[in-house]
């Protein structure tokens, strides 16, 4: 037994090390997680147009407000969706097209914000700089057949984009990312499939028809190497909106099962966390795992099933101690033989974000699952 402690505490220890980093976890590196309602709920509660009270977006869970815009003529919905955009926009349960629209209005109006500022001589150079880059981000999203499910500009911004069909897909997927994914890092030319946008696409390409699969950067991610990155904190943030996410999809969407859920990374911690039921979630597949918040599989619904994608020998994450001790580190390893997840093969994968590379096994196991079919050689 006291063997036993000696070599947890070692662990901690090394996990300290390991996740803090030498030296390298100054105050400034901690992040604010951007929580409750979007930007504009004051005046969407204050809006009195219709005649009765409009759903609390702190309060009204994504069924209430789906059968709120249910009940709304045509007109009404896009009244509101007009006057308030950055709250439908964000407002899971809310009918899918308004929210492409109200996002597609939103991000119009934030791109001309950045462009004033970009222009603005009370800013320094590099406020400029920030100001352009973010101006092209959001002229981006707004290219011709782009759907933006959530766009929120505070902090380092947060943004889901939907590949395929909503309202006709027969199999659903949701990508949660893990540190260092923000607004600006959504998507990237280099290291695509390290991007929840890349791997979204990667997916997509691989299910073929039929599918609807969202990039969601939805949660305030750690940076770099620090404390956010080796606690649960904002783990536990994005828990509850992910959670708001698949409710905002089962009340919005009928696919023919549930969201496959996949989680790179710290984005493993938030799945974890959230622990969806069979109502919001079909599958669980964690990739890349520094561990999941919990002890074992047991924490989960168990029908929801967990897969764990077989680490490569080029990941980096299999430096880091699978043990939870006075807050630090994420828990056992999923892959590991008690852990109770189900195992998918990542042959020819390399590196910590290249579980999505075409041609590998671990893409062809994530199609299959999103598909509701059993991985091949499984």
């Amino acid at each position: 037994m006291l063997l036993r402690l000696r070599r947890t505490l070692a662990a901690a220890a090394v996990t300290a090390v390991t996740l803090l980093g030498a030296g390298g976890w100054a105050a400034a590196d901690a992040q604010t997680p951007v929580t409750g309602p979007p930007p504009g709920t004051a005046a969407w509660l204050a809006d009195t147009t219709l005649g009765v009270p409009l759903p609390d977006p702190a309060a009204a869970a994504p069924a209430e407000v789906a059968a709120f815009f249910a009940g709304l003529p045509a007109a009404q919905r896009d009244s509101l969706t007009v006057r308030h955009p950055q709250v439908v926009g964000n407002l899971d349960g809310a009918p899918v097209p308004l929210r492409y629209r109200a996002n597609a209005l939103a991000l119009a109006e934030e791109a001309g914000h950045e462009r004033q500022r970009a222009a603005d001589p009370a800013l320094s150079a590099r406020d400029h700089a920030a100001a352009r880059a973010r101006a092209e981000r959001y002229t981006g999203l707004l290219a011709d057949g782009r759907q933006v499910l959530a766009f929120d500009p505070r902090g380092r911004g947060q943004v889901a984009e939907v590949l395929g069909d909503l309202g006709t897909a027969r199999h659903t997927a949701v990508v949660v990312p893990g540190s260092d994914i923000d607004l600006m890092s959504f998507d990237r030319d280099h290291d695509p499939y390290g991007t929840p946008a890349g791997m979204a696409r990667a997916l997509y390409g691989a299910t073929g028809p039929g599918t609807a699969v969202i990039a969601w950067a939805g949660y305030t991610t750690p940076v770099g190497v620090g404390p956010d990155a080796a606690t649960e904190r904002l783990a536990e943030a994005g828990a509850r909106r992910l959670d708001r996410l698949l409710g905002g999809l089962a009340a919005t969407t009928s696919p023919a099962a549930p969201a496959t859920v996949f989680c790179h990374s710290y984005g493993s911690v938030v799945c974890g966390l959230a622990a969806p039921g069979p109502a919001l979630a079909g599958s669980l597949v964690v990739l890349a795992s520094p561990g999941m918040g919990i002890a074992d599989a047991s924490a989960l619904d168990p029908r929801v099933p967990l897969w764990a994608t077989e680490r490569n020998d080029s990941d980096w994450i299999a430096d880091v101690p699978h043990v939870s001790l006075l807050g630090l580190g994420h828990g056992a390893d999923p892959t590991g033989g008690g852990f109770g997840a189900r195992l998918l093969s990542s042959a020819g994968s390399h590196g910590h974000t290249g579980y999505f590379a075409p041609g590998t096994s671990s893409l062809a196991g994530f199609a299959d699952l999103t598909l509701g079919r059993p991985p091949a050689g499984r």
